[in-house]
């Protein structure tokens, strides 16, 4: 099982040409969040990019050196506040950088989409390494375990479905400005 610090090691190590990271879930407990996440739900302003610059900068020379980060986010509606704040303070920035989001709304999936959720997080790395996050019942990260052997094929296949028809996370965000802070709080 990988800590923290072993799965940067291991994603550096391993991300040559594609990296993608499969999100499930609908809460996250997380210390890189900060106080955003109550920032966010409080109606404040967001914070100035200054906090997210190292984070931008690494997405920006990766993928200009060729190394795609992709990110397929699964979404049930209503999304959680998490999911929204994801979507509104971290996505949009994101992509802007250079990350490639999807969305797989499971409301307008194809059936079998949800098999996605069975799996949980996970990244898939150069189509090859599979790596499964590991979270408790509160959403906080407990670890990482590297999967090989013939379940590796069950992520990868996953993966490369949800891929396939999930919606671009700008198309999908502006589908739904129900979603957006401004129209939820008051």
């Amino acid at each position: 099982m990988l800590d923290l610090p072993g799965l940067a090691a291991f994603i550096a190590d391993h991300h040559r040409h594609d990296l993608v990271r499969v999100e499930s879930l609908g809460w996250y407990v997380s210390t890189s969040d900060g106080a955003e996440l109550d920032r966010y739900l409080a109606g404040e302003r967001e914070p100035d990019r200054a906090s997210k610059a190292a984070w931008l900068d690494r997405i920006r020379s990766d993928t200009a050196a060729g190394r795609a980060w992709r990110r397929l986010r699964i979404v049930e509606h209503p999304p959680t506040d998490y999911v929204r704040y994801s979507c509104e303070w971290g996505y949009t920035d994101n992509s802007a950088a250079g990350e490639q989001v999807r969305m797989l709304d499971l409301t307008d999936a194809q059936s079998g989409a949800g098999v996605l959720v069975d799996l949980g997080d996970f990244y898939l790395l150069d189509d090859v390494h599979v790596v499964a996050m590991r979270y408790d019942d509160s959403g906080a990260f407990t670890g990482a375990e590297p999967i090989n052997g013939p379940f590796n094929d069950v992520y990868r296949a996953a993966a490369r479905a949800g891929w396939a028809v999930a919606e671009p996370f700008g198309r999908w965000w502006s589908r739904h400005p129900e979603y957006h802070r401004s129209a939820v709080l008051p």
